[in-house]
C-alpha cells in the first residue's frame, strides 16, 4: 500500500494513495485509529486494508493539504556519514559505528511545503535520503529480524543549515530549524519493496541532478542500523529513522552551492515517489 497523511476539512487524516485522490478509512476505523502511527501501534495494517476495501471514502487530493508521513514520531533518528561518497567529500575518517543525531518533530515538513531558509544564513543545503518507519517495536533486535520490524519506506530530505551545524561538534542546531526536513510524499509498505537495496535515490535542484546513488551503497545497512539503535533505546511503532545522504551535497562542491529562494528541490527514490519542495526565506528571523 501507499499511505499518505493529510488534512481534509480542517482535520488530520490519512488514506490510501490513488491517482488524484485518497481512499480514507471509514469513520468507525478512524475513531479507533485516528492517524497512521496508531494503526502501526495496533499492528492494524491488514485491518486497514480490509476496512479500505469494504468501506473506504474517496477524497479528492486537491481538497487536502499534505502532512509528513508520520507527523509526530515518538523518535526521529538520523544517520550521518553513511555513504562512502559523502564520507570522502567531508574528508572524515571511517567510523566503526553509525553516526547518529536526533531531529525534533517540528523540524518535519510535508511534500509541497515551502521550506524556509533562515535569513541569517546563506548555507542552506540539501540531503536526499531514504527513511523507514518502524511497524513493530522492540529492543535488542537481531540483524536477521530487522526487516520484520519495518512498516515501510519514504523519501526524506535532511535539509541542513551548515554554518549552524558546525558551530560545535554537535550537529543539533543546524539540523533542527522548523520545517526543514520534508518527509513524504507517502509511505510505501514493506511488502511492496521486496529488496530495498535495489532502490535508486536521486536529488535534483531546479531539475539538475545533484545526488545519485543506490541504496546498496549504504555503509551501515538497514539491519545494522536497526540492531545498533535498538541496543541503546527501544524502538516503537511510528518511530522514524533516516538512513543518511550520498555524496553531492552543495556544501562540498567547488565552489559551494546552496539553495536559495525560489529553488525547487526534489528527492526521488525508485517506487517511493517524488518529494518536492520550494525554498523560501524566513525574513522574520533576526539578522
Amino acid at each position: 500500500m501507499k499511505l499518505a497523511s493529510f488534512i481534509h476539512a480542517g482535520q488530520p487524516s490519512y488514506g490510501l494513495v490513488r491517482d488524484g485522490s485518497y481512499l480514507q478509512p471509514p469513520a468507525e476505523f478512524l475513531a479507533r485509529h485516528p492517524d497512521l502511527a496508531s494503526v502501526l501501534r495496533a499492528q492494524a495494517l491488514d485491518a486497514l486494508a480490509q476496512a479500505l476495501q469494504q468501506g473506504g471514502v474517496s477524497i479528492d487530493a486537491a481538497q487536502t493539504r499534505a502532512l509528513p508521513v508520520i507527523p509526530a514520531p515518538g523518535k526521529l533518528i538520523c544517520v550521518g556519514l553513511n555513504y562512502k561518497t559523502h564520507v570522502a567529500e567531508t574528508k572524515r575518517a571511517d567510523s566503526e559505528y553509525p553516526s547518529l543525531f536526533l531531529r525534533f518533530n517540528d523540524s518535519l515538513a510535508a511534500d509541497g511545503d515551502e521550506v524556509l531558509r533562515p535569513a541569517f544564513s546563506e548555507r542552506f543545503d540539501w540531503e536526499g535520503e531514504l527513511a523507514f518507519v518502524i511497524g513493530k517495536g522492540g529492543r535488542h533486535i537481531a540483524r536477521e529480524d530487522a526487516f520484520g520490524h519495518i512498516a515501510g519506506y519514504a523519501c526524506f530530505n535532511d535539509v541542513s543549515v551548515r554554518d549552524w551545524q558546525r558551530h560545535t561538534h554537535q550537529f543539533t542546531p543546524g539540523k533542527n530549524f522548523p520545517g526543514t526536513a520534508p518527509f513524504g510524499p507517502w509511505l510505501v509498505t514493506r511488502d511492496e519493496v521486496p529488496d530495498v537495496t535495489k532502490l535508486q535515490l536521486e536529488t535534483r535542484v531546479n531539475g539538475r541532478v545533484m545526488q545519485k546513488a543506490g541504496l546498496s551503497d549504504l555503509i551501515f545497512d538497514i539491519p545494522t542500523i536497526v540492531a545498533y539503535v535498538s541496543r541503546f533505546t527501544p524502538l516503537s511503532p511510528g518511530d522514524v529513522i533516516a538512513t543518511g545522504t550520498p555524496g553531492g551535497v552543495g556544501d562540498r562542491r567547488e565552489p559551494p552551492l546552496y539553495m536559495k529562494e525560489g529553488d525547487i528541490v526534489e528527492v526521488e527514490i525508485t517506487g517511493l515517489g517524488v518529494l518536492r519542495n520550494r525554498i523560501g526565506t524566513d525574513d522574520a528571523a533576526a539578522a
